[in-house]
Formats: structure tokens, C-alpha cells, sequence
């Protein structure tokens, strides 16, 4: 899409996130990328592709709306219009609540704050699934009035059950011993003692308690939508995660993920969100329930996610999308993409080095398929990315990789071995 009338992409953040949507703009139309963020992080450190810049608290108000005013003024001699992209939850929360102001200068394709505010939150998104007859786990919702209330909380459901927190925003300021972006509970002891952690080290939204459903990360799909801004699902490309990261921190992020297409699952979702008139990247967290043979919604991201970039690798450029509907005009009357119905095409998706791909996830169909596709060479990753290798940028990578052989080695069979 070189050919593309001028346009200047804004990405905001510095994670993996970021450096998979710099890429796929970088393959797009070429070029260095602006990106804004509050730190350095290390996928977009030493990087050609990406000119980071930092700013104190820019993942608050008011020095957010602040700076991007100040960006605004400083791009207007930029060629063309500004494609603002938001890559994290802090991020894509602060650009819908001042979506009317940045309107002026940036195309924002979010939805508005009151619809990200209902799907942000867990608690909220579950009454969105009933009205909407979506599948979820069974869910019991714990509030810090019922913790100081001294009463015994337990769980409606056999243990293990999941603990985790409903507001995902405010739980990145949460800090203590022990602390995770999710909880699976397997005793009485366990659950009362964890509530306790959370909210006397001053988290103050409710938590969500919840039937765990069983079975490994191979259970697990996420699927990664665009809706264009006539509220038409334009694209949508499911990934089967073979392994999740098991460090306390990272519970949930996806490290492996093949390819997949059910078109069942494709034609529930579109439904869904062209029923609530969304706009923009959704990405779906769901777990396969063998149970009664459903798959149960855990999130709707209203973002592209960290490991998104399996999208772009499979041949759906994620930065396409934004840039066909709003500089290029062409996204209207197109049909809708169906991702990876052809297996033929497939590449598998690795955040970590392949020995720890092949050494911790479960022994399936799906891995023998995975290793396959290794051996072919059909793979790939996020940040490994040739026209972007200088030798530092290759070390700091490398050693990144190398970083999760001991952490597997540590967490693995506390946080996933029993599950």
C-alpha cells in the first residue's frame, strides 16, 4: 500500500504491542514510526523502525491531553492526515475519553468512552455478554465493601477457581508480593488471604471470581477483529494459543499461537459487534469449555494485543485496516475477511525461543502441527525483524528470548503445571 494517499501513523506506547504495529506499518509504507510513551521499553529499544519519544506521566491526565496537543501542533507540517494508534489498555482508555477533542487532528478509529467504559470493565462486560447471549464463565463478583465487611467470601464454585481483578486499568498501579494479572485459586485459605493482599495494598475496584474452566493453554482462542467506522466487521482472524506466560506478572499473554478458522465462532462475534455498533481493533479472550462445548468469553480488548502481530504474519496486515478505512476509502464496500481458511498458508506465531515452545506446551494435534511448521521454517516473531537487526538491537533481543528459559523453569509448574 505504498501508493497510498500521504497519511502519518501516531503510535502511542512502547511495548510489544507497539513495535508489532510499527512493524506492520513498516512494511506497509516503509519509514521510521513516531511513538509516545511514558518509558522505554525493551521491543522498541535500539530500534530503526521506531522514533520513541518520552514523556513523564503521559499515561494520565492532564499531561496527556496536554502532550497531545503539543504533538498535533508539532506534525501539523506532517504530509497528509494523522492515524493515531493506541497500543494498551492506559492508552486506548485515554483516547476514547478525549476522542471528541483529538477528533480535530488525529483520525482516532475508537469507540466512544460510555461503550469503552461498559467493555473495559469485566463486571460490566459479563452483563453485556448476558444481554448479547454470550457464553462466560460463571461469575461471582467480590466488592471491597464485602472484604471490610469481615465476612467470609467464598466461592459458589468447586476450587480451582480464578481470581482477577475487573478493573485492568487500575490494576497496573497495583503492586505487592505475590502479585499477578490473574489468580488461580485452589483452597478456601488461598482465596481468603489473596482478597486480603488486593485490597490492603489499596486496589479499590471489585474483583471477579469465577468458575475455572479446565484444561490447558491449548484450550485457549483469541481472535482479532477490525470494524470499520460504519460499524461493518471488515476483518477477522482467529489464533489458537498453545502456551500462555507463566511469570506472576504476564498470566494471560499469549507466547505461541497457531493459525485457526471456525466460522461459526467468526459469525457470533461479527454479530456481536456490529449489534453494538463498535469501531475500531477488538481482540477477544475465550477458552474452549468441553464441558457443553462452548467457548467462554474471559475480554474484550478494545486494542490490538501484545501478541497480535500473529495477525499480521498470517497475511492480514493489522495496519492495513485503519489506513483502508479512513485514507484510502476503499474498506466501505469490501466484503469481510474471514482470516486462515487456508492451512496451507499457516505460520505459527512464537514469543519465545522454540526449545520452550517445544519443551512446556501440551502434547495435542495442534503442537504436532506447530512443530511441523517449525521445521519448515514457517514461523515467526514479533520483534526478530531483518530490516531493523543492529548488533545491540540483536543482543538485547536474544537476550530477552533467553530471559524465558529460566522463567518457565521457574513459574511453570507453580502457575501452569497444575492447572
Amino acid at each position: 500500500m505504498k501508493d497510498a494517499p500521504s497519511f502519518t501513523p501516531i503510535l502511542l506506547g512502547s511495548d510489544m504491542n507497539v513495535y508489532g504495529m510499527a512493524r506492520s506499518f513498516h512494511e506497509m509504507i516503509g519509514g521510521a514510526i513516531d511513538v509516545y510513551a511514558r518509558e522505554q521499553l525493551a521491543p522498541t529499544r535500539f530500534s530503526r523502525i521506531v522514533n520513541v519519544h518520552l514523556i513523564k506521566q503521559f499515561d494520565s491526565d492532564p499531561t496527556f491531553i496536554e502532550k497531545m496537543r503539543e504533538v498535533a501542533h508539532l506534525h501539523t507540517a506532517s504530509a497528509g492526515r494523522l492515524l493515531l494508534i493506541a497500543c494498551g489498555d492506559t492508552y486506548a482508555q485515554l483516547v476514547s475519553k478525549h476522542k471528541d477533542e483529538l477528533s480535530q487532528w488525529f483520525i482516532c478509529p475508537y469507540v466512544d468512552y460510555d461503550l469503552l467504559k461498559r467493555l473495559n470493565s469485566k463486571e460490566s462486560f459479563y452483563q453485556v455478554c448476558e444481554e448479547y447471549h454470550l457464553p462466560y464463565p460463571a461469575t461471582k463478583i467480590v466488592t471491597k465493601s464485602m472484604y471490610e465487611s469481615n465476612a467470609t467470601i467464598t466461592a459458589p464454585f468447586e476450587f480451582p477457581v480464578a481470581l482477577k481483578p475487573t478493573d485492568s486499568v487500575e490494576w497496573l498501579n497495583i503492586h505487592f508480593e505475590g502479585r499477578k494479572k490473574a489468580f488461580t485459586i485452589h483452597s478456601q485459605v488461598e482465596l481468603t488471604n489473596t482478597i486480603a493482599k488486593i485490597y490492603d495494598n489499596g486496589y479499590t475496584s471489585d474483583l471477579i471470581l469465577q468458575d475455572f474452566v479446565p484444561g490447558d493453554d491449548s484450550n485457549m482462542r483469541t481472535m482479532n477483529c477490525y470494524v470499520d467506522q460504519y460499524h461493518h466487521v471488515k476483518m477477522m482472524c482467529l489464533g489458537h494459543p498453545l502456551l500462555e506466560d507463566p511469570t506472576p506478572a504476564s498470566i494471560g499473554n499469549y507466547v505461541a499461537i497457531m493459525p485457526a478458522f471456525d466460522q461459526k465462532l467468526y459469525d457470533q462475534m461479527k454479530n456481536f459487534l456490529e449489534a453494538i455498533k463498535f469501531t475500531g481493533f477488538a481482540n477477544f479472550d475465550m477458552k474452549y469449555d468441553h464441558r457443553d462445548n462452548t467457548f467462554k468469553l474471559f475480554e474484550i480488548n478494545i486494542r490490538q494485543g501484545r501478541s497480535s502481530f500473529f495477525v499480521t504474519l498470517n497475511g492480514y496486515n493489522l495496519a492495513s485496516w485503519p489506513v483502508r478505512d479512513y485514507i484510502v476509502g476503499d474498506l466501505k464496500d469490501a466484503p469481510t475477511i474471514y482470516g486462515n481458511n487456508d492451512r496451507s498458508k499457516y505460520k505459527l506465531w512464537l514469543g519465545v525461543p522454540a526449545r520452550v515452545f517445544k519443551q512446556y506446551s501440551a502434547d495435542n494435534e495442534a503442537k504436532r502441527e506447530a512443530l511441523q511448521l517449525i521445521k519448515e521454517k514457517r514461523y515467526g516473531t514479533t520483534v526478530f525483524y531483518k530490516p531493523d537487526m543492529t548488533f545491540k538491537r540483536w543482543l538485547l533481543l536474544k537476550y530477552m528470548f533467553h530471559n524465558y528459559i529460566g522463567r518457565f523453569k521457574q513459574y511453570f509448574s507453580e502457575n501452569k503445571g497444575n492447572v
